[in-house]
């Protein structure tokens, strides 16, 4: 992940969600590096830094030390739940906001119960840890639906008036709006195809699950949408204050899904799941969509052949850059969608589109090429496409994308006119 820095402090987590490890964040003085506070997101509340300033809103949020009751007996010790994507600060409220991945194992059987704090979003004091409130996202995740995408903090009109909120595209496939002081889901709409969730349920807050699409071990449960990948992974989004748009670049995709039993073995993957990639609804994998957070629903959206995995980019002059795994570093219109300019790069995008101002006066776009990530492993690695489940599952769904791109490094820089 990249760190965030804060007045006399740097933000940063753990990942190895795979592996069994036990997640946390810390914060780290800006001037000699050492640990002013670090909170553990399985355990007891005290390692949580959960204490009397702590009010969750829902019901299923609320008891003590949540982080061992509802994990199998020491199974917290290995139940993942790591800060490796983004984390938010409001200054008005000295609160920083971060996502908590997916609970180790993968395979859900083997860790009946919420898994807290796995799969959700805390808001925490930027100078002490403490914990302000928390929401989970996916209670007892089934298809690794880590929590830890961004976290947009914006104002938005809700019922006729301002509210502060976290705009929240999850990678369980909702675009969540909650708000900013409290965590109360205000909507929780489908950016994507779901048929494995029946909902949240704005009452309590709880994700439903479809009955026929639950992971169980030895069984392949068939198209499961969204896949374990999510509606969007990791790859950030980005908000428009001129045209109140949202801007995410995501997947359209499916699997198929078998538990399996998993041992824990100390450096090696702890997974326990065989899956199987392929294309959503369409035959298209990839999707950038232009989100209206005010009338819950895409403005417009553009299709692609391969999921979209690297970041989005708008600017000022209502213009959206994103790339492909294909190499296709593009520029579109921020309110139509409307293709503006597009260059082939050398080899797959999954790097961050960035913006500034040159000594000339000149504004520059920069993009890195190089593919990787999980699905473009199977370019990078050179693996097998004739094995379904290589790259976790990626092996089909990615077998055109060795013709479609190259390995390669390459930083780009553009000047706009």
């Amino acid at each position: 992940m990249s760190p965030l820095a804060v007045k006399d402090k740097v933000y940063v987590g753990n990942s190895g969600g795979e592996f069994g490890v036990r997640g946390w964040i810390t914060a780290l003085n800006a001037d000699d590096g050492h640990i002013v506070w670090k909170a553990f997101n399985t355990g007891p509340d005290a390692d949580v830094l959960i204490g009397p300033n702590f009010h969750p809103f829902y019901d299923m949020d609320k008891g003590q030390d949540l982080g061992v009751k509802t994990w199998p007996p020491d199974q917290w010790k290995l139940g993942g739940s790591n800060v490796w994507g983004f984390i938010s600060y409001d200054p008005e409220t000295n609160l920083i906001f971060h996502g908590t991945g997916n609970p180790g194992v993968w395979n859900p059987e083997q860790r009946p119960g919420d898994n807290k704090w796995s799969n959700g979003i805390f808001a925490r004091n930027a100078d002490t840890g403490e914990a302000a409130w928390y929401y989970q996202f996916s209670p007892h995740d089934q298809f690794d639906h880590d929590g830890i995408n961004e976290n947009i903090l914006i104002t938005l009109p809700v019922n006729g008036q301002p509210r502060k909120v976290v705009l929240r595209p999850d990678r369980n496939g909702y675009m969540y709006v909650l708000d900013r002081g409290t965590g109360q889901v205000l909507s929780a709409t489908p950016y994507v195809y779901i048929n494995s969730q029946t909902g949240v349920d704005l009452q309590t807050g709880r994700l439903g699950y479809a009955p026929d699409k639950m992971a169980a071990t030895g069984k392949v449960v068939h198209d499961i949408c969204p896949n374990a990948s999510g509606a969007k992974d990791w790859e950030p989004s980005a908000y428009s204050p001129r045209t109140g748009l949202l801007y995410v670049p995501h997947e359209n995709m499916c699997m198929d899904w078998e538990g399996l039993e998993a041992n824990y073995i100390a450096g090696t993957p702890y997974v326990g799941v065989d899956a199987k990639f392929y294309a959503g609804p369409g035959g298209n994998m990839g999707l950038f969509t232009a989100w209206d957070p005010v009338h819950n629903g895409p403005a417009w959206q553009l299709k692609e052949k391969y999921p979209v995995f690297s970041g989005a980019l708008v600017t000022a002059g209502d213009i959206v850059f994103y790339g492909t795994l294909e190499g296709w570093f593009k520029a579109v219109d921020a309110k139509t969608g409307n293709l503006l300019w597009q260059f082939k790069t050398g080899s797959g995008i999954i790097g961050q589109p960035v913006t500034y101002r040159g000594p000339d006066g000149k504004q520059y776009i920069a993009i890195l090429s190089g593919i990787g990530g999980w699905p473009g492993a199977i370019v990078a690695g050179d693996l097998d496409t004739d094995d379904q489940t290589a790259a976790a599952g990626w092996g089909k769904a990615m077998e055109d994308l060795k013709k479609d791109t190259t390995k390669g490094g390459t930083l780009y820089v553009f000047a706009l006119p």
